[in-house]
């Protein structure tokens, strides 16, 4: 039974720390609370805005030391809550932005706290670029902890391919600096393990160069090809380039009827960039053509306004090995029932570098099945929460039959009814490792890897 953190608990730890503890008498609680998700609403005792390892340090113990339940949030984008807490402590990073780049090697090291659009124009103001989501406020430290699918998967990787060395934040209170030559065992199971092992406070990462300007954007049919569009993405997917990252994205138009496009990244030389992406807008007679040269920067907010801060979300994901005429019909037919226009299913083509690591490289195993298949609910009457749950829920299970067996962590909405699902062989060793880091499971707010007994 974990204590309850009351008022002069959070005058403790108020003074302990350099940064702000806000509990439910102040003013700011209600917006404190918040999280990316409206679907979640979680009262915490505290959200404490820790501004320094040392704060975080301060709280680990704190909360440790009188069984507190603690949660911790970065970006706070999970769409499974993960990142608040009833009752307990929530150890805040969003204050923690700090972001240093040497260009010359190729390297940039940022605290966690920082979103994928600041970290972004920071390294771009040098041409240089790293494997980050589609959505440029997502917290860099989630999408790197789960492993990191983004559009430039295919020629350089996870995100947690590209990381060089985290500072964590280890149950016992200790700062360790996490590499291939320091604390390698965690440094293998925080490069997609989540945030089971401790609390990153710091990332390096390797850069390349990219851009400024790639080939980015969408073009979208009429629903009445979407069987059409889906089977030339899965026989354009056996032959795209590395340079080339291509999502199928069933969406709903402004006027709110069914549609669907293949949105897209070109990354690589441009003399080639029409020749390649050419196929995307002739496959069938497009209704709009937005695929044009772009800075990356803006290609990297692309997906911002479809997904704001407090709309409510369900979401359920697997992987596919291949795409079935069966898989396709029943997408095609599911997504047309959709109960809210702002909803979408994604195919994710994942391929190249990604798929070249081999799954037992980092605690992200996820490298042999091509295709990410996310089914995404979004709505913002509470009224319609029932039946947007539920068609989320009954168009998951006429895909799993198709599935791999396998789930992105960072898409789980789920908990640990699937959590082997998203490490499948690395589990065993991941809860070896996270019974030596963390062996009372003080870090459970999150898809939880049991500690090894």
């Amino acid at each position: 039974m974990k204590t309850p953190l009351d008022i002069d608990g959070v005058r403790i730890l108020q003074h302990a720390i350099s940064g702000e503890v806000v509990s439910t008498s102040n003013s700011s609680y209600e917006t404190a609370r918040k999280v990316w998700n409206g679907l979640v609403d979680k009262r915490p005792a505290a959200i404490a805005y820790c501004i320094s390892a040392d704060d975080i340090v301060a709280c680990v113990r704190f909360a440790r030391d009188r069984e507190i339940e603690i949660a911790v949030r970065s970006g706070g984008h999970a769409c499974a809550g993960t990142a608040i807490c009833d009752g307990g402590l929530v150890i805040d990073t969003s204050k923690m932005r700090d972001i240093v780049v040497d260009a010359g090697r190729r390297t940039a090291r940022a605290h966690a706290g920082a979103r994928w659009r600041e970290f972004d124009a920071a390294i771009q103001a040098v041409g240089l670029a790293t494997t980050g989501g589609i959505d440029s406020e997502v917290g860099i430290a989630g999408l790197t902890l789960g492993g990191g699918n983004g559009w430039l998967m295919g020629i350089h990787g996870a995100t947690c391919d590209n990381v060089l060395a985290i500072d964590v934040v280890t149950a016992d209170a200790r700062i360790i600096r996490a590499s291939a030559d320091e604390a390698q065992d965690l440094f293998w199971a925080m490069r997609g393990g989540g945030g089971n092992f401790g609390i990153a406070t710091a990332f390096e990462y390797q850069l390349h160069p990219v851009g400024p300007d790639v080939i980015g954007g969408m073009v979208t049919y009429a629903y009445s090809d979407a069987r059409r569009v889906l089977d030339f993405f899965r026989e354009f997917s056996k032959t795209a380039p590395d340079e080339l990252t291509v999502y199928a994205c069933l969406i709903c138009t402004d006027a709110g009827a069914p549609a669907i496009g293949l949105a897209a990244c070109y990354a690589g030389p441009m003399a080639r960039a029409d020749e390649i992406v050419k196929p995307l807008r002739t496959c069938a007679t497009p209704l709009d053509d937005a695929l044009r040269p772009m800075p990356y920067l803006e290609l990297q907010t692309m997906m911002d306004a479809a997904r704001p801060a407090g709309r409510m979300c369900a979401m359920r994901s697997h992987f596919m090995r291949d795409l079935p005429d069966a898989v396709l019909d029943v997408i095609v037919a599911n997504f047309a029932r959709t109960p809210s226009p702002l909803s979408v299913a994604i195919i994710e083509h994942c391929h190249g570098a990604i798929a070249r690591v081999a799954p037992d490289t980092t605690a992200f195993a996820l490298r042999e099945s091509p295709f990410h298949f996310e089914i995404i609910g979004f709505w913002d009457d509470p009224a319609a929460s029932a039946a947007n749950r539920k068609w989320v829920t009954d168009f998951f299970a006429t895909t799993v039959p198709f599935s791999s067996g396998e789930v992105y962590v960072n898409s789980l909405d789920q908990g640990e009814s699937r959590i082997h699902e998203a490490y499948g062989p690395n589990y065993a060793r991941l809860a070896k490792i996270k019974a030596i880091y963390d062996p009372s499971n003080i870090f459970h707010h999150n898809q939880n890897i049991a500690p090894a007994r």
